[in-house]
């Protein structure tokens, strides 16, 4: 039994970290993050008898991951426990090159004012690069709900993001026209 168990381990220690990255997109915030995947293995280990050898481990942790944070989610908001969306900043403090820390600032807020709905998805599809069908499978939805709230938070990113470099080129424009004017 031990030796299942080492084995198992071993196959779970594989997944950490993209386990770590998907929970610190979906709350922002390392800590909670790092908990995030610390219940998410407790619960595989003591849930591991459902898991059947030869299936996919990857979507099946995935899926107790996704399933811990709605939990929690859910009772926060029944005890009134309020676990804000702010997002924490994960910019290096020195970046070579401003405009794309900018916009990977811009992202990073873009993202974040998706609805959870829309960013799940968003986050699994294009940060995990999960197939719609295993997508469908962690969030217990349709694969039609997949497509649609992909197709969604796509569109409201580039709405997003358009009017953000929008905002950006007006403000190099002002500064470059205030150095020159000086």
């Amino acid at each position: 039994m031990s030796d299942v168990m080492s084995d198992l381990a071993r196959l779970f220690e594989t997944h950490i970290p993209q386990l770590r990255r998907y929970a610190r997109a979906l709350t922002r915030d390392a800590t909670r993050a790092d908990d995030l995947v610390q219940s998410c293995l407790v619960r595989a280990l003591a849930k591991q008898h459902l898991w059947q050898p030869g299936t996919n481990l990857r979507a099946w942790l995935f899926t107790i991951l996704h399933n811990v944070h709605v939990n929690d989610r859910r009772c926060a908001l029944r005890e009134g426990v309020c676990i804000g969306d702010e997002a924490s900043s994960s910019i290096p403090a020195v970046v070579p090159n401003a405009v794309l820390s900018l916009e990977l600032r811009d992202l990073e807020r873009a993202i974040a004012s998706l609805s959870e709905e829309q960013r799940q998805v968003i986050l699994l599809v294009g940060l995990e690069g999960m197939r719609y069908e295993k997508v469908a499978s962690v969030l217990d939805i349709p694969i039609g709900t997949v497509r649609s709230r992909l197709s969604r938070g796509r569109h409201a990113l580039r709405k997003m993001m358009e009017g953000s470099h929008r905002t950006a080129a007006r403000e190099q424009y002002r500064s470059e026209f205030d150095r020159r004017a000086a």
